[in-house]
């Protein structure tokens, strides 16, 4: 009869090749992390030892390797990342100008990086002292929030005024 722990070899070395497969699609450095654990425990078979204490070195391994390695990795992946905002984040505190009258169900502001969207006041919650029902064209407005297409803004001379 054939001892299937005979070629547990292959099983590790497939399972290396579909972990590296996934890391390649992720970056994150996890199944790196696995794979590089499962090296371990195919150092274990090629020594000979049983099939359970392969899996746990291979185990144990790619533990450590997760708690120690990975988050030094990732940092120095993301320490020349670009640190500015960009897309909706970006318009977030933006300033602009009103096109036509805002009022809380709509309007268009012309925002400082020359996009126009249509925009509705914020509501207020509770204490509305300060809180404008309408916004002129030509007025200053900030961004709050983006809600889909629509810019929630406030108006920019009420902060100054009453911050």
């Amino acid at each position: 009869m054939v001892d299937l722990t005979d070629y547990l070899w292959i099983l590790w070395l497939v399972f290396i090749l579909v972990a590296i497969t996934i890391e390649l699609l992720s970056l994150e450095f996890t199944f790196l992390m696995i794979s590089i654990g499962s090296l371990g425990g195919l150092a274990a078979n090629l020594l000979g030892l049983d099939w359970w204490l392969q899996i746990v070195v291979a185990a144990g391994l790619s533990v450590l390797l997760l708690l120690t390695i990975r988050p030094f990795l990732l940092r120095a992946l993301r320490k020349g990342g670009d640190p500015a905002r960009s897309n909706i984040d970006a318009l977030i505190g933006m300033t602009g100008r009103v096109v036509s009258t805002v009022t809380e169900t709509g309007g268009l502001v012309k925002l400082a990086n020359g996009e126009t969207w249509t925009a509705r006041l914020l509501t207020p919650g509770g204490d509305s002292i300060g809180f404008r029902s309408s916004v002129e064209p030509g007025q200053l407005v900030t961004v709050h929030l983006i809600e889909g297409s629509t810019a929630v803004v406030f108006s920019a001379e009420r902060t100054q005024n009453h911050a």
